[in-house]
């Protein structure tokens, strides 16, 4: 049987490839529970690259990168390679058990990636909302305090302490309470919605001065460019003041590199554009290529703070996953990748500021290097968030083969992820693609 026709069969529990009725959907709906969403009633079967192959044989362009996960694209060989080198060898120990060389080896060199001159420390887990986890931990163990400041429209994670510090209550909050204490949420700068540097900052004084005293406050935690929340960037200088905040009262910086490490911004981590350097760092998703791993980087007099066993995780650091990373860390050399984040971030912004001429809905062209979105209004009215022109614009995409992910909290924001592989060719095909999309979308 050829690989393009095979169906996927969710009916039966017989053993191997058979055919089946191609509509599977009621089978993964009773099988699954509602609450474990999927934007599209597609199932791969197979991708390179920047594309995929879906059980029917359609090909689309992946916008997505399973969520910021595939900078490298999918099945890069130089990853695969590692992956099975490693297999042959261990595929797990807990590293807290029985010690291996990758996971050390990704350290060090993770360690030297990272912003700030002093001395560092790096660990790992499975999942970003770990890594965010560990982070306020660690924290807390470092300053002997409880409260923690997060963002409106940032996103942390899934876990209790995650959709605690998340700043966006549906779907991910909503009817999951109560949730952890000493979670305070401040205004994250956004120019395009009114949202100025001088209105943030003040709005972190106000949390000092009406919720919690800067003493009792063990870390500021945010996103140097909000995913979830609509790829909203942080300038420079909010950054640097509240590097600057954190050093008055002895607050612990963390910056959540899960969706902006790895390169897609067009540096290795985002806040390496700050100018001034976080204490912790926690990174996730692209880092290994698909493989399940997360880090937390960050001042080595901080990190060592939680006693022996208060940090780890069975699965965490996987041997697999390590080896993954690691050819991640080669092909970003190899390939100079970083240079090709720029560049593919500078393509699409380009395309798409012509797409905005063309059409008075799309009211804002943003990013950091190939982390780029657009943002749409009804009629271009700053008042009106397009949620549902932005919900068909994706939808008549994927009648047209290409992957797109909405996001923000007026989800009104389309974002694009696409791996930093990409050629040019597909780029430029993806990008009419759109502009097919959103005029089908407008009617």
């Amino acid at each position: 049987m050829h690989r393009h026709s095979r169906r996927l069969c969710l009916c039966s529990r017989a053993a191997g490839p058979i055919q089946c009725h191609p509509s599977w959907r009621p089978f993964r709906r009773a099988a699954l529970p509602a609450g474990l969403g999927q934007t599209y009633e597609v199932f791969a079967d197979h991708a390179e690259g920047a594309e995929i192959w879906d059980v029917e044989g359609r090909r689309y362009i992946d916008f997505a990168g399973g969520i910021a996960v595939l900078n490298t694209g999918h099945r890069h060989p130089k990853i695969v390679e590692a992956v099975k080198a490693q297999l042959d060898k261990v595929h797990h120990t807990c590293f807290q058990v029985l010690a291996y060389e990758p996971y050390v080896e990704l350290a060090e060199r993770l360690i030297t990636k990272a912003p700030g001159h002093f001395p560092k420390k790096a660990f790992f887990l499975s999942t970003g909302a770990e890594a965010v986890e560990n982070a306020i931990k660690i924290a807390r163990a470092a300053t002997q305090r409880q409260a923690v400041i997060a963002f409106g429209g940032g996103f942390h994670g899934r876990t209790l302490l995650g959709m605690a510090l998340t700043g966006k209550v549906a779907p991910y909050k909503a009817g999951f309470g109560p949730f952890p204490a000493e979670i305070y949420h401040a205004e994250y700068p956004n120019a395009l919605h009114g949202i100025s540097v001088t209105d943030a900052l003040r709005s972190v004084e106000h949390i000092f001065k009406y919720d919690v005293e800067p003493q009792r406050v063990a870390a500021i935690i945010l996103e140097p460019v909000q995913g979830e929340g609509g790829f909203y960037v942080a300038p420079p200088e909010f950054a640097q003041a509240l590097r600057a905040l954190c050093d008055q009262h002895g607050i612990v910086l963390i910056a959540d590199e899960v969706q902006t490490g790895a390169g897609r911004t067009g540096t290795w981590l985002a806040c390496e554009q700050w100018g001034v350097a976080p204490d912790l760092i926690t990174m996730a998703k692209s880092m290994a290529g698909g493989f399940p791993l997360s880090a937390v980087i960050g001042k080595a007099e901080i990190m060592d703070k939680p006693l022996p066993g208060g940090l780890g995780g069975t699965y965490a650091g996987n041997p697999l996953a390590c080896a993954a990373a690691l050819a991640v860390l080669d092909v970003f050399e190899e390939e100079r990748l970083l240079e090709r984040s720029r560049a593919v971030g500078e393509r699409l912004k380009a395309g798409l500021t012509t797409l905005m001429a063309q059409h008075p809905e799309i009211r804002d062209v943003r990013g950091l290097g190939a982390m780029v979105a657009i943002e749409l209004f009804d009629g271009g009215d700053l008042n009106k968030p397009a949620a549902e022109l932005t919900k068909r614009m994706c939808a008549e995409a994927l009648k047209r083969g290409l992957v797109l992910l909405s996001c923000g909290v007026y989800a009104n924001v389309i974002r694009i992820l696409v791996p930093l592989t990409a050629s040019d060719a597909v780029l430029d095909e993806s990008l009419a693609i759109m502009g097919e999309a959103l005029r089908a979308a407008r009617g």
